[in-house]
């Protein structure tokens, strides 16, 4: 039946498939509870609710006997790193360039698990990123690979591009051999990250990570990222794209509903700034970026543009002052002061257009010394 099972995979466009025991050593659950109670979950406190849940697929259905795990990979057809030396250009997320995943994938997972249900009379429930399930724990107790140093999932065959499904079945299936660590002495993940998110090897500290920064975090980004975060305007692949393993990644094996979309890989920064909601969600229809919503995206933006050292984009910045968002004012405020200080003087900006918005006086003043 596995044999079955995993060729049917890979006729849904599954680049991996492996069955793990349906539960989880108790390790697991003291780990997360651990990541919690230190707070590095940041604003992402639905990761606190039902913890005995997510610990342990017997905890979230006690009838649970096995867990099939699939890969599904979107191995870059270029280099994730190369816009770094491009700072006019925005960086999106390599997963972010592609139709939303989480419908690409639970599509295929809904018809293999139908298909299983079918073969075995099993009961099943199936899941991707949308509810309590160790995603990343349960694909190394099932070998699809090892939790790397950057925490992610690691696999011999796909480097770092793996997104996860996984179903919960009452079928007692043989498991596959638990995968295992080869990470060896290596740290070149830890030591790509900007802004330091790692305070050990295999843990990380959303609150510090760029792709929680510029996705999750809702307020305005701290100041101490701005800097770190270049021109990255959405998630960020610098820890998965610095792993030795990507070497052996093919893209021949992604599913072709995940193909790149080629107009999204270097994005102005100048048309990014001009975006208003409609345009926004046009560009980003059908992606997951649409679910992050215009605001937030243009807030990133702003602050790439503030990092870019290009003197033309403080017109656009400019009529972004006026934005009817203050997450986005406050991002403007911070990016001219970056590009011309002089020109755009803390006096000038604050008597035309921060009379009455005490939020964005109050980010001119952190953000231009001439201010204070």
């Amino acid at each position: 039946m596995v044999n079955a099972l995993k060729e049917k995979a890979r006729a849904e466009g599954f680049a991996d498939c492996r069955v793990a025991p349906g539960y989880l050593a108790p390790e697991a659950g003291d780990r997360l509870r651990q990541w919690l109670n230190e707070g590095r979950n940041g604003d992402m406190l639905w990761m606190a609710d039902r913890v005995d849940q997510r610990s342990s697929p017997d905890g979230l259905w006690p009838e649970v006997q096995s867990v099939i795990m699939l890969g599904m990979s979107y191995a870059p057809e270029t280099d994730p790193m190369a816009l770094e030396a491009q700072p006019e250009l925005g960086r999106i997320s390599v997963y972010a360039q592609r139709k939303d995943y989480h419908d690409v994938v639970k599509g295929a997972l809904k018809r293999l698990a139908q298909w299983f249900v079918h073969q075995t009379g099993s009961e099943v429930k199936v899941f991707v990123d949308t509810a309590p399930v160790l995603e990343k724990t349960l694909a190394e107790a099932a070998g699809l690979g090892w939790q790397g140093k950057h925490s992610n999932l690691v696999s011999r065959e796909h480097g770092s591009w793996l997104l996860l499904g996984t179903i919960y079945t009452t079928a007692e299936l043989e498991p596959d051999v638990a995968g295992r660590n080869r990470c060896g002495s290596c740290t070149a993940c830890q030591t790509a990250c900007p802004t330091d998110a790692f305070p050990a090897p295999y843990r990380v500290d959303a609150r510090r990570c760029i792709s929680y920064l510029t996705i999750e975090h809702k307020g305005p980004i701290p100041h101490e990222f701005r800097r770190a975060m270049g021109n990255h305007i959405y998630g960020c692949d610098d820890c998965l794209a610095a792993c030795p393993w990507n070497k052996f990644a093919q893209t021949a094996s992604v599913h072709k509903a995940l193909a790149q979309r080629t107009e999204l890989s270097d994005l102005p920064l100048a048309r990014l700034l001009a975006l208003d909601d409609s345009q926004f969600r046009q560009l980003f229809a059908g992606t997951p970026i649409k679910r992050t919503g215009r605001d937030r995206f243009v807030r990133n933006a702003a602050i790439a543009a503030g990092n870019s050292g290009d003197i033309a984009l403080v017109s656009p910045l400019v009529q972004l002052l006026d934005d009817a968002s203050s997450l986005v004012r406050g991002a403007a405020i911070w990016a001219i002061a970056q590009l011309d200080e002089v020109q755009f003087s803390a006096e000038k900006c604050a008597r035309l257009k921060f009379e009455s918005d005490e939020a964005a006086l109050l980010e001119w003043e952190v953000s231009v010394p001439s201010a204070r």
